[in-house]
């Protein structure tokens, strides 16, 4: 993926002048040091040239996005066309070539060159005018700390491109009686891209009664790269390979990026898919449990956004009010990703779901700064909550809990942070990231038009619980 790096002018300061822009502008872009690629394309100078890069755009499935910059005054009128139909994000980059006014060089030459002090207000205005969401960005193209700006843009616009083609694959549908895992899958894939579908238990059974020995070795290569586990517990282990084999396939073949399962469901199955799941997320692959699709997209759009970051699927389980932290684990399914030492492959009992004592992967979670992120269908519309958590080092050995785990305490404080959670309508199911930052996750939310409720250390209850209200009125009841 790349984005497109478009500069504004027009005729009216002749061809040298106009020679200057074009050059300026590939330097800002020679400079750039982003996650992705940017392309300079052009200097637009009418109305003609604007639509007609749009509509490249448009359909170039590699564009990720459009960063526009006005090195002169370019007027607003003539980008109504083009911008009017632009469906890929956009982002603009209020900069200036020059970092400084030269006393003794400035004159009315330099002037007509470096006009983006007020040629950009003027592109600002037809953006608002519009009503186009769009992000803004201030500064000197030099600077770290702006293109740090632009970087979470650029992952939120790459997430929402990868969320207009996600697929999910559900094993099963959901757990029995449950209520936020449900959701209008219609209208995940209006306002998401998503296309979420069932695929029957007993064809991925028969998938993995045809896993044949050497693919299982070689998948077993890989699990010893990467965790260390006891011989004894190596048959249990290659039947967890034969499930990630199998789900994979299915996976590869249906172009999906993320998939649910339930423990109700898996008939024909001997083991719960532990181990198998955990390294599925591994690579990649978003997850959710009890059949919890939306969860499972989000992790997939995290996990595209960050390809070697740290994020996992996630649940609340427990407290501890006298530590104020929260204790979040899963029966099996947690990523490795956010391990903070080498993981373990154990087998162990599970008091749930009825089936043989499966594998899966154990660790303690890093410390570190993050954020958890829940997905929820609020009745005609979807709400993305995203929380500041601060992920603690465990306590305690908890030596007969053998399930990958971590610690994390919520902001704004520990009770007020559940108490915001529960008024917001937070599930009990999230994604865990140490990586997404605020920007991208507002910019996200802005390029999908999808409701957000940010919980961080300026939040009250109270003003929560207006800014709810303030969410029915914007996006409808």
């Amino acid at each position: 993926m790349k984005f497109w790096f478009v500069t504004g002018s027009q005729f009216l300061y002749g061809e040298e002048t106009l020679r200057q822009v074009e050059e300026d502008s590939k330097k800002i872009v020679a400079a750039l040091k982003l996650p992705f690629p940017v392309e300079y394309k052009l200097t637009v100078k009418k109305t003609e040239e604007i639509t007609k890069i749009v509509k490249e755009a448009n359909y170039d499935d590699e564009c990720a996005g459009v960063i526009t910059f006005c090195h002169t005054f370019s007027p607003s009128k003539m980008w109504i066309n083009g911008l009017a139909m632009l469906q890929k994000p956009w982002l603009h980059f209020h900069t200036q070539f020059n970092d400084n006014i030269p006393n003794e060089a400035i004159d009315m030459d330099y002037m007509n060159l470096h006009q983006s002090a007020h040629g950009d207000r003027e592109h600002g205005f037809i953006g608002a005018r519009l009503r186009m969401p769009r992000a803004v960005v201030a500064g000197h193209w030099a600077d770290p700390e702006v293109q740090g700006k632009i970087a979470d843009w650029m992952r939120a616009a790459v997430g929402s491109l990868f969320s207009k083609n996600l697929k999910i694959v559900r094993f099963g549908d959901n757990m029995r009686e449950v209520a936020v895992t449900e959701g209008d899958k219609v209208e995940a894939q209006i306002k998401l891209g998503w296309s979420v579908n069932t695929f029957a238990v007993g064809d991925l059974v028969k998938l993995m009664d045809a896993v044949t020995d050497d693919e299982i070795d070689a998948l077993m290569k890989e699990y010893a790269e990467l965790y260390d586990f006891d011989k004894a517990d190596e048959e249990t282990i290659r039947y967890q390979s034969r499930e990630e084999i199998a789900i994979e396939k299915i996976l590869v073949r249906e172009g999906a990026k993320a998939f649910s399962n339930t423990f109700e469901d898996l008939y024909g199955m001997k083991q719960l898919p532990g181990l198998a799941t955990q390294h599925l997320m591994h690579k990649g692959y978003g997850f959710g449990a009890e059949g919890d699709w939306k969860t499972a997209g989000m992790t997939a759009i995290v996990k595209a956004m960050y390809p070697d970051g740290n994020t996992s699927f996630m649940e609340d389980y427990n407290y501890d009010y006298k530590q104020q932290v929260i204790l979040g684990s899963h029966m099996l399914e947690v990523c490795p990703s956010i391990a903070a030492e080498r993981p373990r492959i154990e087998v162990h009992p599970l008091g749930i779901g009825g089936k043989e004592a499966p594998a899966r992967i154990v660790f303690e979670g890093k410390a570190g700064s993050a954020k958890v992120l829940s997905l929820i269908d609020i009745g005609g519309r979807l709400r993305l909550i995203a929380q500041d958590v601060e992920c603690v080092k465990p306590f305690q050995t908890m030596p007969n809990l053998p399930v990958a785990r971590t610690m994390w305490k919520p902001a704004p404080s520990f009770l007020e942070g559940l108490e915001c959670w529960i008024i917001a309508g937070g599930a009990h199911h999230t994604v865990l990231s140490y990586d997404i930052t605020d920007e991208t996750v507002r910019d996200f939310a802005r390029i999908m038009g999808i409701e957000l409720v940010v919980i961080d250390k300026n939040t009250t209850k109270y003003q929560l619980e207006r800014d709810m209200m303030l969410g029915d009125i914007i996006y409808g009841r």
